[in-house]
């Protein structure tokens, strides 16, 4: 069992703003903003039970992430170990998204709400709160996060708000970071040493997988627009290789579909730890005046893989039609991308600057598409121009879709609990 290191300041004030020895009781919403790895979750996910414990008995509460798995992942799975060391007693009814936790004759209900997208408003339309914390709320949409606030009608409710900064035109940094005081919400920003689990070795490492406004953003925890070359760190003497290992562990494929647009398809080989982009297919329409049918691509990627095993196709998953052509072949797996553009982006970003990735110079589009691939400087959130970015896309779906593992959480806790699953 790891045991924790004692809290930091901010981790304190997160823990006990609600005290009745606090100067900020009196507020109706706290605001924990910053960098990752800064601890702000942890402690506000203890500290939101705990003040409801204080407050009230037999009342509804609700956790909200962007996905449910994402809030277990996240928030409720360390959550439920530190709260039986405690002594609370915790039943989590994993088909029906709700926690029953219990200490010293009180009774207390957390509901697991999603808020991936519009429509996810709907999803906690009737319920009555007494109080809802927001996991990453920077990205839910506007209309999930006011419903959720507005289901909280019962007096004395709060609202608990963490996230990691977005660009500053983003609406909760102009609707609840730059009007705080207005709403009564107390707001606290972290950086990564406010986390005192993180050891010297691990913030130098951060601060050496980030440049630019990804730095700013995830290292300082600052809201700040992005500019110039998306990947600014792509370098031909790192990241460009001349000659390939000779032997991979296993292949994978990943595509970006286009009629109008170029389709981008890339082939990929693993070798003690890097992927390597092996070789590219890439066809633009525009260019020779030909579109081509889903057969055609079909054969592309037929010629691509060779004799190889493949172990995974993984496609833009707007094309379903292609998608469905490649499984009907029945030769691939295949499976649609990950395609959350900033997420992908940063997470590109961070397999350059490990070295996780190298391309063979004989992928001339892609070599191409990453010196000319930027953002677009009149776009009010952080969107690259739709141009030069189909190599770009394919190899954002791989990074994503197929490199992107589970990281390990800087707190675990093994103890019996007792959980109920129906």
């Amino acid at each position: 069992m790891s045991k924790f290191k004692p809290f930091s300041e901010k981790q304190l004030t997160a823990l006990t703003w609600w005290c009745e020895s606090s100067p900020h009781k009196n507020r109706d919403a706290i605001i924990c903003d910053g960098a990752v790895r800064s601890g702000k979750t942890l402690c506000m996910s203890i500290s939101f039970v705990s003040w409801a414990f204080s407050a009230f008995g037999d009342y509804s509460f609700a956790f909200c992430g962007k996905t449910i798995t994402s809030l277990r992942r996240n928030v409720i799975t360390p959550l439920l170990s530190i709260l039986a060391t405690l002594g609370f007693c915790c039943e989590h009814k994993i088909s029906k998204n709700y926690i029953t936790v219990s200490l010293g004759g009180r009774r207390n209900r957390f509901y697991l709400f999603g808020g991936k997208d519009e429509a996810s408003a709907s999803f906690i339309q009737g319920v009555t709160l007494a109080g809802v914390m927001f996991d990453e709320v920077a990205l839910m949409p506007r209309s999930f996060v006011e419903q959720a606030l507005a289901r909280c009608s019962v007096a004395g409710s709060k609202f608990w708000f963490n996230c990691n900064p977005e660009h500053p035109f983003h609406w909760f940094y102009l609707e609840w970071i730059k009007k705080a005081e207005a709403k009564n919400a107390f707001y606290l920003h972290f950086t990564m040493k406010d986390n005192p689990s993180l050891s010297s070795a691990i913030l130098e490492r951060y601060s050496s997988l980030y440049s630019g406004a990804f730095y700013e953003r995830f290292v300082l925890g600052k809201w700040c627009s992005v500019s110039g070359t998306v990947y600014s760190m792509f370098s031909r003497d790192k990241h460009i290789v001349e000659s390939l290992p000779e032997r991979f562990e296993k292949y994978c494929i990943s595509c970006d579909y286009g009629t109008v647009n170029p389709a981008s398809f890339g082939l990929w080989g693993l070798a003690e730890g890097v992927w390597y982009r092996i070789r590219e297919y890439y066809y633009n329409s525009r260019i020779t005046g030909e579109h081509k049918t889903d057969r055609e691509y079909l054969d592309a990627v037929i010629e691509l893989a060779g004799k190889r095993e493949i172990s995974v196709i993984v496609v833009d998953p707007s094309a379903a039609g292609f998608i469905e052509t490649l499984r009907r072949h029945g030769s691939f797996t295949v499976t649609p991308a990950k395609n959350d553009v900033t997420d992908g982006i940063g997470k590109v970003c961070e397999a350059l600057r490990s070295g996780a990735i190298k391309i063979h110079s004989s992928c001339l589009d892609t070599i191409r598409e990453f010196s000319l691939y930027s953002w677009d400087m009149n776009s009010k959130s952080d969107a690259p121009v739709k141009a030069n970015d189909h190599a770009m896309d394919d190899i954002r779906y791989f990074v994503a879709t197929i490199m992107n593992k589970e990281k390990d959480s800087f707190f675990v806790l093994s103890v019996h609990r007792k959980e109920v699953i129906d």
